[in-house]
């Protein structure tokens, strides 16, 4: 039976995306300022320390973390390592418009994944759902004319985003099966604090090879320290945190829905930095993505 989607878990799985959102525009304002494996790296950095006075009892011995270090170390590598680095990849070769295409087949990636790997089975109205949800998503990417749908190109950076989708979907599939110490999963600044630690290891291992195999730089300075003050406070800490209790709650498949959100999300900020007014498709999308979320989540 799919789990119930209350308005209360509608909430948290609605927040993730608009974050996420906000995510990649400021990736985007400061992809010149920073390399982008070593941005991802920065900004779990900064999550760190922001959740040490939380959750830092997570590190000691006892805790739990190290028992199941391999737990961790996969979530953490998919999550922290993985998702994120991959694509400000993407956004260096390809554009926002393919980018966002490629992460709309989330929904179905989840499925997929849930049905071959976690004994998950797949109902029509989760199916309905995800058609009805990625029209959507093209008509905000396509702006109301098909046409540019039929123009995109794939390139190198979609392959980057592709693998960055099927990270994400595992990732979420991952957290629907508690297998950590419970009091690591009661406390949710534990649970994150357990991925960003070897997740780090990860990120931190990727960082060193951009910069042993391209000429990285940094331009350090306020718009860099902003940028990275909120990456980290909102897409990163906010954002997990209520995707995990949201992926929890209704489930993986259901929530897989809420991630084409984002490009909504993007767009309208879009609309609002670029001083652009809304268009009439945005509110056909809104209706598309959401009639998506409830056919998808009814029993």
């Amino acid at each position: 039976m799919t789990p119930g989607l209350t308005p209360a878990t509608a909430l948290l799985l609605t927040l993730p995306p608009l974050l996420w959102a906000g995510n990649a525009v400021v990736g985007r304002l400061v992809h010149e300022l920073v390399p982008p494996v070593t941005l991802n790296f920065l900004r779990w950095a900064l999550a760190f320390l922001i959740l040490l006075p939380l959750a830092g009892w997570v590190l000691r011995p006892a805790s739990g973390l190290w028992s199941h270090w391999r737990r961790f170390a996969l979530l953490g590598l998919l999550g922290v390592g993985c998702y994120n680095a991959l694509q400000y990849l993407a956004l260096q070769t390809s554009t926002p418009l393919n980018v966002t295409l490629v992460a709309s087949s989330m929904p179905l990636w989840m499925l997929a994944m849930g049905t071959l790997c976690f004994d998950a089975r797949v109902t029509r109205s989760q199916l309905a759902g995800a058609l009805l949800s990625m029209a959507g998503v093209a008509v905000v990417l396509s702006r109301g004319q098909w046409q540019q749908l039929l123009a995109l190109r794939l390139v190198a950076g979609d392959l980057f985003m592709l693998l960055a989708t099927l990270c994400w979907a595992w990732y979420s599939w991952l957290l629907s099966r508690r297998a950590e110490p419970e009091a690591i999963r009661q406390d949710w600044a534990a649970f994150l604090m357990a991925q960003v630690v070897l997740g780090l290891a990860w990120s931190g291992l990727f960082t060193a090879g951009e910069w042993a195999l391209t000429e990285a730089r940094i331009a350090w300075g306020w718009p860099l320290a902003a940028a990275l003050a909120f990456v980290a406070v909102g897409p990163a800490v906010l954002a997990y945190r209520c995707w995990g209790l949201g992926v929890q709650r209704a489930g993986p498949a259901v929530a897989g829905f809420f991630s084409n959100l984002t490009p909504l999300f993007a767009a309208l900020m879009s609309a609002l930095f670029l001083g652009e007014s809304p268009q009439p498709f945005h509110a056909l999308a809104f209706a598309l993505i959401v009639g998506g979320i409830v056919v998808s989540s009814r029993r």
